[in-house]
């Protein structure tokens, strides 16, 4: 396996794709009903739901970073969505969290030196 591309659900392609272009990604249609957004290796689908529920059919995805705090700065910036600044793990991580206007979650996190 070489990649993943984790598909998320809208209620709004269009809105979408804006609000991933403004994360820093890369943003393309395909149509009116999908879309993709790419940043580094990272790669995010989106798909058109009329019956879009954030509290049923919002998804998850987990991003490994170089530096989870400057990210969080960067995405914080941001307006739409919500973003959670990331806090340090037992595990040894420090993790944060961006949630987009639909409800999908992108959990971000990196190594602490």
């Amino acid at each position: 396996m070489t990649s993943i591309a984790p598909v998320f659900s809208t209620s709004n392609v269009e809105r979408w794709l804006k609000h991933y272009r403004a994360l820093g990604f890369s943003v393309d249609a395909f149509d009116e009903g999908y879309g993709f957004a790419s940043r580094d290796a990272i790669e995010l689908h989106v798909s058109y739901n009329a019956e879009h529920d954030p509290a049923r059919t919002a998804g998850c995805a987990y991003v490994a970073v170089d530096d989870a705090d400057d990210l969080a700065r960067e995405w914080g910036a941001v307006q739409g969505g919500r973003s959670i600044a990331p806090v340090g793990t037992d595990y040894g991580t420090r993790e944060g969290a961006h949630i987009d206007p639909d409800g999908n979650l992108i959990r971000f996190g990196s190594r602490r030196s």
